[in-house]
């Protein structure tokens, strides 16, 4: 099993910054990819963000030049730092990853969401 523990979500105000902390543990042999979602109130969960282990990334449109994804191979850790928010990026954040267990076994894990509020 693998489990993902998220953290660094809290209240910040309009133009503020977070960094967010996602690090997976268990029975890991190789985690190919690792993302951000968010989901806010009444709308579907979207992808904000993802990263594959050699580094190349991809974001949504609107965090564009704004968030940065990164990872840390050696300790299977994910972050999403995110700069000059704005009250539309408060959101529900889920940490994402594919994870082969062994060189077969091949499965998508959840973190249990941090929350994020961008209020005056």
């Amino acid at each position: 099993q693998v489990q993902l523990v998220e953290s660094g979500g809290g209240l910040v105000q309009p133009g503020g910054s977070l960094r967010l902390s996602c690090a997976a543990s268990g029975t890991i042999f190789s985690i190919p990819g690792m993302a951000w979602y968010r989901q806010a109130p009444g709308k579907q969960r979207e992808l904000v963000a993802k990263i594959n282990s050699g580094g190349g990334s991809d974001y949504a449109d609107s965090v564009k030049g704004r968030f940065k994804i990164s990872r840390e191979n050696g300790a299977n850790t994910v972050y999403l730092q995110m700069n000059n928010l704005k009250p539309e990026d408060t959101a529900v954040y889920y940490c994402n990853a594919h994870v082969y267990s062994t060189q077969y076994y091949f499965s998508e894990y959840w973190g249990q969401g941090t929350q994020v509020t961008v209020s005056s």
